[in-house]
């Protein structure tokens, strides 16, 4: 379990990158424009973040998915 996210709520990009997910800004829009990684919501005009909750079960899909590729 990542130590850096918050137990719930809401995370801005500034916050998961580089500190829980390991690619750029611009790696992170492709992976969300593909489906690869959960697509953030408007909580305003100018603000968009992404559920922790969703956060979470995408880096565990990962983690299972290394795993996977370990057997």
């Amino acid at each position: 379990m990542n130590n850096n996210l918050p137990i719930g709520g809401y995370i801005r990009e500034s916050d998961l990158i580089p500190a829980i997910v390991p690619f750029s800004h611009a790696t992170l829009w492709r992976k969300v424009k593909s489906g690869e990684f959960p697509r953030p919501v408007k909580l305003s005009a100018r603000i968009t973040a992404w559920e922790v909750k969703a956060v979470r079960a995408w880096l565990d899909s990962k983690t299972q998915e290394g795993n996977k590729n370990d057997q």
